[in-house]
């Protein structure tokens, strides 16, 4: 893919930016006309860029994706392994209720595009995830028969019971903190 002339960068750059506010504000749903209305651009420029929503609503994620990994690989040299498990799910739970709808669509996308990006998505924050939760395991922090898989289901299904909450963030966090005392050792 050969670089883009720089108004055609500014034009990527400005929908992006715009559709993550939008985002943020009226959820994944937010009308792309309006997304473009602010970006300071026609809808047929925010298509030629898009040519699906789902492919705007990957431009977004992409960095924050980059930096949910990041943060998890950096929280397994963490000294305390369930506070290292706690923090990446709670970022993680975060950023699922940045974007109402995102779980859901993020999730049926997954099925569409089983060798797409978002598939490496769920691939990198599943493997990150099923590596905190092994080092908990590991240390005897986590019951020894914790399972990554229903980790992270359960995990997206805070997400997605929290998100029309008005506290959205505080019912989340309680969750959460349900399912981390579930997970717990008993000495």
């Amino acid at each position: 893919m050969r670089p883009r002339r720089a108004d055609a960068q500014r034009n990527y750059d400005q929908l992006v930016e715009q559709a993550r506010r939008a985002f943020a504000e009226f959820g994944v749903d937010a009308s792309l006309d309006e997304i473009a209305r602010r970006a300071g651009v026609a809808s047929g420029t925010l298509y030629r860029h898009f040519p699906t929503r789902l492919d705007l609503v990957e431009a977004v994620l992409a960095e924050q994706i980059a930096e949910l990994v990041a943060l998890g690989r950096g929280l397994l040299s963490a000294e305390d392994e369930l506070d290292a498990l706690s923090t990446w799910l709670r970022a993680t739970l975060l950023h699922a209720l940045t974007y109402r709808g995102l779980s859901a669509a993020v999730m049926n996308s997954a099925l569409d595009r089983e060798h797409g990006l978002v598939a490496t998505w769920h691939a990198q924050l599943f493997e990150v995830g099923a590596e905190l939760l092994a080092r908990a395991r590991r240390c005897g922090a986590v019951v020894a028969d914790a399972d990554a898989a229903d980790l992270m289901k359960l995990t997206g299904a805070i997400a997605w019971a929290a998100q029309d909450s008005p506290d959205s963030s505080a019912q989340a966090d309680r969750l959460l903190a349900l399912l981390l005392n579930g997970l717990r050792a008993r000495g």
